[in-house]
């Protein structure tokens, strides 16, 4: 009878080890579910300043029908966002394609590691008819 319940003791931490190792797991990818969308959802912002700047007049400091005043540095994400939109705690966000007359592409990097130690990285281009997201990693 000791040895039964022994060994049914031994299981029940087995399983339940088990079951710890799955929430652990299921929680992080959550959380990095989670951080990705928080960065789709700013880039989606980023991506509606940046199609505001294309309609303001460039007499109003706008871009007047072109996303070419958007440089790939600090002063251009300055014309749509300020620092704290560059970077919050979703992630950090640039403009990784300088814009054109026809489009700009910004990029968010998220600040929770995925399982394997990469950033969840998403990709937004912004074009005067739409916007496409498009996850990287």
């Amino acid at each position: 009878m000791g040895q039964n319940q022994l060994l049914l003791i031994i299981l029940g931490m087995i399983i339940i080890g088990v079951m710890i190792t799955v929430a652990i797991i299921l929680m992080q990818e959550n959380a990095v579910t989670a951080n990705r969308d928080a960065v789709a959802s700013d880039l989606l912002v980023l991506a509606a300043k940046g199609k505001q700047y294309y309609n303001t007049p460039a007499s109003n400091g706008g871009g007047g029908h072109s996303f070419s005043g958007l440089t790939a540095d600090a002063s251009g994400m300055s014309k749509l966002a300020s620092a704290g939109l560059s970077a919050n705690g979703n992630g950090n966000y640039t403009i990784i394609t300088p814009g054109t007359s026809s489009g700009v592409v910004f990029q968010g990097i998220g600040n929770v590691a995925t399982s394997n130690g990469s950033w969840p990285t998403l990709t937004c281009s912004v074009t005067a008819s739409g916007n496409t997201i498009a996850i990287v990693n």
